[in-house]
């Protein structure tokens, strides 16, 4: 079968299921899913971390839908800390080695528990969102608390950029660097990370959104092309993020165009919406793995 028509069809599925996935979010007795040997995913590297190339999102699980106040109610209702850890050890049977979460207090409390209780998703990269006065407290949270990397969010990002505060944004990030951890930085707006690469930021790694959501709601190819326009730009590795438009676009075309237009360095964080998809992890870990080929 061709690599477009196995897009197509629908059956992405099926490779990952077949390394030994389990069907739905089917747990074993104790809660923790049934160890098996994950397939190996293609990875990146951000800094001395590396990573699947595909990282698993956060946004569903805390409500953000990116569409309506009544989907990001009910994504907070279905999200339990027991559904999320059971997503997490879907994600890692399926050989995603990463997630990406705020350091928020209900998840770094869920985060320790699931590894106390032998969770094996291991790897958490902490996304920085608190106000300016609160920026240090959460990036030493989350250093404290396991993080592996750290970076800003890009709303925290644009609002330096846009006071033109490169100061206080540059101070962000050497604070991650002096705990020893990879340091980046997230962007909706293309021209950002640019700017920062001119102004030699000590950046490891930088996070671009698909789109300039923070300006408007436009999910235009347009928008992506020149988030992509950026994304070759930089030498240093780029996660992409909202690369399916926040569920507006099928996994398979989100995922294809990605992977046909960023560099082998880069990857993508997208987040799954189990209630409504079930296959959703194994799929985007088959397409991660077909289009890296």
């Amino acid at each position: 079968m061709k690599r477009r028509d196995f897009l197509k069809n629908g059956v992405a599925g099926a490779a990952c299921a077949a390394a030994g996935a389990i069907p739905g979010l089917a747990v074993a007795a104790g809660g923790r899913q049934a160890a098996s040997a994950p397939p190996a995913l293609p990875t990146v590297k951000l800094g001395k971390l590396e990573v699947s190339r595909f990282i698993l999102g956060s946004n569903p699980f805390w409500g953000y839908s990116h569409k309506s106040k009544a989907l990001d109610e009910e994504m907070k209702r279905f999200h339990t800390d027991e559904r999320i850890m059971q997503i997490l050890d879907e994600a890692a049977e399926c050989g995603v080695t990463a997630l990406v979460s705020p350091p928020d207090l209900r998840w770094v409390k869920l985060y320790a528990r699931y590894l106390e209780g032998g969770g094996r998703l291991k790897t958490w990269i902490s996304q920085c969102h608190g106000q300016p006065d609160q920026m240090f407290q959460e990036i030493d949270r989350s250093v404290k608390a396991g993080a592996k990397a750290v970076f800003i969010q890009g709303a925290r990002v644009e609002e330096q950029f846009g006071a033109g505060k490169f100061d206080v944004l540059r101070s962000w990030v050497e604070r991650i660097k002096e705990a020893g951890l990879p340091a980046g930085c997230a962007a909706h707006n293309p021209e950002i990370h640019p700017e920062l690469e001119r102004r030699k930021f000590p950046t490891d790694f930088y996070y671009q959104c698909f789109y300039y959501v923070s300006r408007s709601e436009d999910y235009s190819a347009a928008e992506r092309e020149l988030a992509v326009a950026t994304i070759l730009k930089i030498d240093k590795p780029v996660i992409a993020y909202k690369i399916l438009a926040a569920g507006r676009l099928p996994a398979s075309e989100g995922f294809e165009y990605a992977f046909n237009h960023i560099r082998r360095k880069d990857g993508v964080c997208v987040g799954i919406y189990a209630q409504k998809a079930i296959d959703q992890i194994r799929q985007n870990a088959t397409y991660t793995g077909l289009l890296s080929a």
